[in-house]
């Protein structure tokens, strides 16, 4: 059995801040369940450009209001509190925050703990 507090990933290195977002990673890969686990803001008046290559990630908005462009067909999705959207497919997006919004994060395969996007929105394979 594994508890986690938000409040003991703040500040630690499992908070991870890249400007248009901070994620505090409270599950990785370390925990051996096959999936990683983040509590993630994304902050208002921010856009950022993000190509999950090599993982598929569920997003639950529990707070904030924003939206998610498709590019591959410039489709653009609504995202307020409440709301789950599923990347798939790998697509590449854009992720747009009108609000702060906050988010729980799914990834599969999971991260270790540290990445972030590289110039084409994507996190690296970790081959460990």
């Amino acid at each position: 059995m594994k508890v986690v507090k938000l409040e003991d990933i703040l500040g630690t290195d499992q908070e991870v801040d890249n400007g248009n977002w901070v994620s505090r990673r409270l599950i990785l890969k370390s925990d051996n369940m096959g999936y990683s686990v983040h509590d993630t803001i994304i902050r208002a008046g921010t856009e950022t450009h993000i190509w999950y290559q090599n993982h598929l990630e569920t997003v639950y908005c529990i707070e904030g209001e924003g939206e998610v462009e498709t590019l591959s067909d410039n489709k653009i999705y609504p995202i307020t509190a409440d709301t789950v959207y599923a990347l798939d497919k790998n697509d590449e997006h854009l992720l747009r925050a009108k609000k702060d919004m906050r988010m729980v994060c799914v990834f599969n395969p999971p991260i270790s703990g540290r990445e972030v996007h590289d110039e084409n929105g994507v996190y690296p394979v970790d081959e460990s």
